[in-house]
Parts: structure tokens; C-alpha cells; sequence
């Protein structure tokens, strides 16, 4: 790790001075650790780019989903990385550990940026999965907004009124946690056993990660006890399990599923070709049958007419 900071210079190029100057920032350390996690994202978002070249492009659109949550996070990261996208704030309990003594501490924005964007899609993934309707999820999705931007709002207050944004957050959070759980499990049910299964399998391991954010923040921007190099380590888990790890763990359960079974019907520009030449064949081939039918009539009519005659 000593060689990684003497090369990674990025605290010293982007200092500790934005609106106002912090004392109770990321090191070196974290720096580096942030530009890992944004590796880790880049990878994960290729990855996924490419396994869906393995699936028909109508049958596309979880991957595309999933790498544009990891691809979103990987810009975030770099920013947290390159010590940007931050503004500093007034802690409100100011602490004698030389780890987090001062009394500005580093807020990243950014990471609510990210958040904002990452999780509806993520959410998506999920309650497309299951195949809940369309008003549900768009009604989940705003809800889990009220959740990030609550949070970010309290991260910015310096005063004791953080706390009831936070309050705020922590139901909107119980609130998707109820549709994805519940609700979300019961439409599951009905889609089939693997559908269920893999609804429960990414939905499970969602929720069971989404719990510990609360405490991340209340540890951090909210209550000052870690470091904002520990705050970095922490967040940065917790993201790589809750969207590389995710994207795995949905990819792998979609390998089988076709989209139809959700509900999820997508046009492809081949497919409609296709099938406009596959229907002109029928046509045409429906013409000559009707053709060949009236020529043999014909024939066996005029072989009537004749022997009547005779």
C-alpha cells in the first residue's frame, strides 16, 4: 500500500479546499482504496456488456441494466478517488480521536449522485423480475428517491435536524424493503420455480445489504465516529457486493428465463424482417396452392361437361 500512495497523488493535486477547507478528510489511503472500487465497477460493467452478446437482443435488457449500474458507480468512485465532489460540513459531535478530530468533516456528494441513478435501476432489475406492474415499481422507485435524497440532505445539515431526515430515509427504506420482500415475492411465486428462485436469491441478498447503509451513515456523515477512510472502505464494500455482486447473482439466475414469461416482450429489427418474408412465403405459397385447387376444377369440370355430352 506504501508504494500505491506515494504514486497516487490525487489528494495533493485536488486539496482539502473547496467551499471551505476540511480537517476531517480521506487520506492517501482511501484515495487509492476509491480508485480500486472504480476498477472493480469498469470490470464488472464490461463484463456484463459482454455476456450479452451470449443473449438475443431481445433479450437484452438485464444486462443492460446492470452494466449501467456498475458503469455509473465506476464515475462516482473515480470521483471520490480523485478527492472531487465533495463539500465539507460541520460535524455535531466533534471527537478527540485523531482519526476524525476537526470540525469539517468531508461530505461526497457524488456518492449520492450515484445513488440516485443506481438504485431505481437496480430496483428495476429486480421488480421487472418478478414481474410487478408498472404503477408499483414507478411508485418503489420514487419512494426509494425520497430514501437518497433524504439522506443526502441530513449528510449536509451540521445541526440535530439530520436526524429526522434520516428518520425519513430509514421508512421510505422500510417501505421498498416491504414491496421487494413481500409484495415482489408473491408475484415471483406465480412466474415459476426458477423465476422465484432467483427473484428471492437477488431480492434477499438486496435487502440484507441495503440495511447496513443506515448504519454506514450514522457511523459517518451522521455521527463521526469512523474515519473517512473508513467510511470509504465501508461504503465501497458494501457497493461492490450490492451491484457487481448483484449483477452476478441476477445474470447467472437469468441465464434460462426467457423475458416473455415476465411479461417483457421486445422487438428486434432482424426478427420483424423476418417475419414479413416468412408471411409473404405463406401468402405466395397460399396463392399457387389456390391456384393448382381451380386449375384441377377446372379440369375435372370440363371432363364432366364432356362425357355428359357424349
Amino acid at each position: 500500500m506504501s508504494a500505491l500512495q506515494k504514486r497516487n497523488d490525487a489528494v495533493d493535486i485536488n486539496g482539502f479546499t473547496n467551499t471551505v477547507t476540511t480537517d476531517n478528510h480521506i487520506t492517501s489511503a482511501g484515495s487509492s482504496w476509491y480508485f480500486a472500487v472504480c476498477a472493480i465497477m469498469g470490470v464488472a460493467a464490461l463484463a456484463f456488456m459482454g455476456l450479452s452478446f451470449k443473449k438475443h437482443r431481445s433479450q437484452r435488457i438485464f444486462h443492460y441494466i446492470t452494466a449501467a449500474i456498475c458503469m455509473v458507480a465506476c464515475i462516482a468512485y473515480f470521483a471520490m478517488g480523485s478527492n472531487l465532489g465533495w463539500t465539507a460540513i460541520q460535524v455535531e459531535f466533534p471527537r478527540s480521536d485523531p482519526k476524525v478530530s476537526g470540525l469539517m468533516r468531508q461530505i461526497f456528494y457524488v456518492r449520492y449522485i450515484d445513488w440516485f441513478v443506481t438504485t431505481p435501476l437496480l430496483l428495476a432489475d429486480l421488480l421487472l423480475t418478478c414481474g410487478l406492474p408498472g404503477p408499483t415499481i414507478l411508485y418503489v422507485i420514487l419512494v426509494n428517491e425520497i430514501m437518497v435524497v433524504t439522506g443526502l440532505v441530513g449528510a449536509l445539515v451540521k445541526s440535530t435536524y439530520k436526524w429526522g431526515f434520516f428518520t425519513f430515509g430509514t421508512v421510505a427504506f422500510l417501505f421498498v424493503a416491504y414491496s421487494v420482500v413481500i409484495e415482489g415475492r408473491t408475484y415471483a411465486k406465480a412466474l415459476g420455480a426458477d423465476i422465484h428462485k432467483t427473484y428471492i436469491l437477488c431480492g434477499v441478498w438486496t435487502i440484507a445489504l441495503w440495511f447496513l447503509y443506515p448504519i454506514a451513515w450514522g457511523l459517518s456523515e451522521g455521527g463521526n465516529v469512523i474515519s473517512s477512510d473508513g467510511e470509504a472502505v465501508f461504503y465501497g464494500v458494501l457497493d461492490i457486493l450490492a451491484k457487481p455482486g448483484f449483477g452476478a447473482l441476477l445474470i447467472w439466475g437469468h441465464r434460462n428465463i426467457d423475458l416473455a414469461r415476465l411479461g417483457l416482450h421486445f422487438k428486434d429489427p432482424e426478427d420483424h424482417a423476418n417475419s414479413i418474408g416468412n408471411e409473404k412465403h405463406r401468402n405466395g405459397a397460399d396463392s399457387r396452392s389456390h391456384g393448382v385447387t381451380s386449375g384441377t376444377d377446372a379440369t375435372t369440370t370440363t371432363n364432366t361437361t364432356t362425357t355428359t355430352h357424349v
